[in-house]
């Protein structure tokens, strides 16, 4: 099932059928993408048409943010819980490296792509890594494009996870759904989170829907727009959509 959060889709989903679903599209070796949804994405996709078809036309949205469990909560999803991305990545790795499945990683520093594989090579020792490349963060020439699709495909990933950040990353599965034989995972900064190149928020703050000022403390002037622009505006949006006076496209799907 799923809801228009603000006009954009967002799924009922768990870690476990968000799990089972990449699975199976990754044993049938399917081009499917998924996108994790939290305020920035929505208010990405409030902005601008053509981003909220990227995430519209994906295959999964998981609900990341808890702003956005609290929405479909009071959209009448009952028991909606969280589908954050950090955890979502390891759930998606167990189940790669029980079955065999291999994976790839696009996105992030090459220095943090080798502490990445590092760390989950000691939680997960038959996980089976083919694929991982650290883009240059200027735009690809169109023979650069072709040699990534190419090299992924001849990795053999049938899982690749993209660490990109919004909106570059969502745009780029979008292009690439249909050229690459994989289920991609747009993960944000879940690369930095579990090679340990960032700091997590505490539990806590994460359940009451505070991640995003922690992180806001520690990076504020990569973060201030996207916080203290973003958040009022959402806030103000999102009380709209619950009373029925944003737009057609705000009722549930």
């Amino acid at each position: 099932m799923k809801s228009l959060v603000l006009e954009t889709r967002v799924n009922t989903t768990s870690y476990t059928d968000a799990t089972r679903q990449v699975e199976d599209w990754a044993f049938a070796g399917q081009s499917q993408y998924v996108c994790i949804a939290n305020v920035h994405v929505i208010m990405e996709a409030h902005d601008s048409i053509d981003f909220r078809n990227a995430i519209n036309s994906s295959d999964l949205v998981t609900p990341d943010g808890m702003p956005l469990v609290w929405m479909l909560r009071l959209k009448g999803v009952k028991g909606q819980t969280r589908v954050y991305g950090p955890i979502l990545m390891l759930h998606v790795l167990e189940m790669a490296a029980r079955e065999k499945i291999p994976v790839g990683f696009y996105g992030a520093k090459d220095q943090t792509l080798e502490k990445l594989i590092a760390h989950l090579g000691g939680l997960y020792p038959s996980l089976k890594v083919t694929y991982a490349f650290s883009p240059p963060f200027r735009p690809l020439e169109k023979q650069e494009s072709a040699q990534i699709i190419k090299d992924i495909t001849a990795s053999g990933a049938r899982i690749l996870f993209v660490g990109l950040g919004c909106p570059k990353q969502e745009i780029w599965m979008a292009e690439h759904k249909g050229k690459i034989p994989a289920v991609m995972l747009g993960v944000g900064a879940a690369f930095d989170f579990l090679a340990g190149t960032k700091p997590q928020a505490p539990s806590w703050m994460q359940a009451v829907g505070l991640e995003w000022f922690f992180r806001f403390i520690h990076e504020p002037r990569r973060l201030a727009r996207r916080y203290l622009y973003n958040n009022p505006r959402f806030l103000f949006l999102a009380l709209a959509d619950l009373l029925g006076i944003l737009g057609k496209g705000n009722k549930e799907a």
